[in-house]
């Protein structure tokens, strides 16, 4: 069975994909009401699963005309997301960045399911068993050099 957070993340998903501009304004307290849990379960699905990894910005206005925006960034091509995939890796990459970027991937069509599951497990703390911040420098260069793979060959 899923959990709350799941279903609430699948039903912002949905809105925001039937929606013409890849943008929705919500009220916290109104999503709340209609899943039947506290505002701040809200708070934490957008605060983790509506992430600038995950390809979303995220805006809010507090008070009693308030409002959270959520915007879905839509690539103009795939070369232009691999850039900006490599720009946002930087010289360290956590395991849930990692996870998260390889997902964008495999959503935009860049990369197949079973690729997507093999990105992940290379990119496993597990795999890559040596001390932080060492470790998050590795993958980093490793999942750069992945990307530029998938640019060079792919598109």
């Amino acid at each position: 069975m899923r959990n709350i957070s799941d279903i609430i993340e699948t039903y912002l998903k949905k809105v925001i994909q039937s929606s013409n501009s890849d943008v929705i304004e919500i009220k916290r307290s109104e999503i709340a009401d209609r899943f039947e849990c506290v505002p701040s379960q809200i708070n934490y699905v957008i605060n983790t699963r509506f992430t600038v990894e995950k390809g979303y910005i995220v805006e809010s206005k507090r008070g009693g005309g308030g409002y959270i925006r959520i915007m879905r960034i839509r690539p103009k091509s795939k070369s232009e997301l691999l850039d900006e995939l490599m720009l946002l890796t930087g010289n360290q990459l956590t395991q849930q960045a990692s996870l998260d970027y390889t997902v964008r991937l495999y959503e935009e069509g860049l990369i197949s399911d079973r690729e997507q599951r093999l990105m992940s497990k290379i990119m496993h703390r597990d795999i890559l068993s040596i001390p932080l911040p060492m470790r998050d420098q590795l993958r980093a260069k490793i999942f750069k050099e992945l990307l530029m793979t998938l640019k060079i060959h792919d598109i």
